[in-house]
């Protein structure tokens, strides 16, 4: 099952996002296909870390972790050279990551460009999660407003070459394209 296959999945908080993009990957895995699930989130603190231990002992076994903070695109080019099914989690902490990093918004266009461009090139089944965070309110300082601008225009631009988008409230997907 090489069928090019991207999709986006968004959601608040808690929301099952993650769960129904792995529910996904799982139906699409090939035989002898790897499961690959790039994580984004950094290990900062033992209340992160716990929470990703809980996603790991949910995902269970076959599934490969590459941990990449930074350099999605790069990381998701490699991955184009093995067969299976790949599991970006999550846009939001990646974009997160990068504005952190890099003080010159140049740096992170940069990035954001590279993914886009690798997303666009992908040629096997391909799930990204990322957070809806245009719902809530408008952030009370200027780097939250930023930030969430940022979010949105990543995630517009990602849905827009994604075959199909998924928006999960409650643990219920509704699919918007």
């Amino acid at each position: 099952m090489s069928t090019k296959s991207r999709i986006l999945v968004l959601g608040g908080a808690r929301s099952g996002k993650s769960r129904f993009a792995r529910e996904w990957c799982e139906t699409r895995h090939e035989e002898n296909g790897q499961k690959t699930f790039i994580a984004t989130c950094p290990p900062l603190d033992d209340e992160m870390k716990e929470r990703i231990s809980l996603h790991q002992s949910e995902r269970g076994e076959g599934w490969e972790t590459v941990e990449e903070y930074f350099h999605l695109g790069e990381t998701l080019r490699k991955k184009e050279l093995e067969q299976g099914v790949v599991l970006v989690d999550c846009l939001t902490l990646w974009l997160a990551n990068l504005m952190t990093l890099e003080k010159e918004k140049s740096g992170f266009k940069d990035e954001i460009e590279s993914f886009k461009r690798a997303v666009e090139d992908f040629s096997r089944p391909l799930a990204m999660v990322s957070s809806e965070v245009g719902l809530g309110l408008v952030p009370a300082d200027p780097l939250g407003r930023i930030f969430r601008d940022w979010q949105g225009k990543v995630n517009q631009e990602i849905a827009r070459i994604a075959d199909e988008v998924f928006l999960v409230t409650a643990g219920i997907p509704l699919k918007l394209k």
